[in-house]
């Protein structure tokens, strides 16, 4: 996995950046590879499920995280082009409440690292994008909880001039102050 790794604003959150190898025919990259995640980005993880979401325009998603099952994640965008955020929600942390984003895009090909105890989260800005994620825990939604994505608290940047389209769960979320956090 020949990559080029960039740290964020959060240490434990990392872009990654895959080296491409193309020729007149098309291009060809490891988008995973066990061996290199684990030397490189962060060792013992071990990833049980994949997930694909598709959404419009305006769309945001976020900010989920599960307080019992945590989940890691590994994102990238292989159609269209999203903002990406993790908020640290891990009340021992000193970077506890802040966030970092990053564009996520199937041009730029990068991932994002999102680790346990994180809140996540994208709006998307392109006509759709398709998300693909790897997951280091399955989904449990009794333990499911969300994060008020405009909670002043936390001053994401969301780099929008329009009113996000949100589930209900999303709408209905919590702001930082009131959520379940980890330790």
């Amino acid at each position: 996995m020949a990559v080029h790794l960039t740290a964020t604003a959060l240490p434990e959150v990392v872009v990654i950046e895959p080296e491409l190898s193309g020729d007149a025919r098309g291009y060809f990259y490891e988008s995973f590879n066990s061996r290199d995640f684990s030397e490189h980005v962060q060792a013992g993880v071990e990833f049980v499920q994949d997930n694909h979401s598709c959404s419009s325009r305006g769309v945001l998603r976020g900010l989920h995280y599960q307080i019992a099952h945590a989940q890691g994640k590994l994102v990238r965008v292989v159609e269209g082009e999203v903002f990406d955020v993790a908020v640290d929600i891990r009340k021992s942390s000193p970077r506890f409440g802040q966030w970092s984003g990053v564009t996520l895009s199937a041009e730029n090909r990068r991932q994002v690292w999102v680790p346990p105890g994180f809140a996540h989260g994208f709006v998307v800005l392109s006509e759709s994008a398709q998300c693909l994620y790897k997951t280091t825990d399955y989904w449990y939604p009794e333990h499911a909880r969300s994060i008020l994505w405009n909670d002043p608290a936390i001053g994401i940047e969301w780099p929008i001039d329009f009113e996000p389209l949100l589930s209900e769960q999303d709408a209905a979320a919590v702001h930082l102050a009131d959520a379940e956090h980890f330790e």
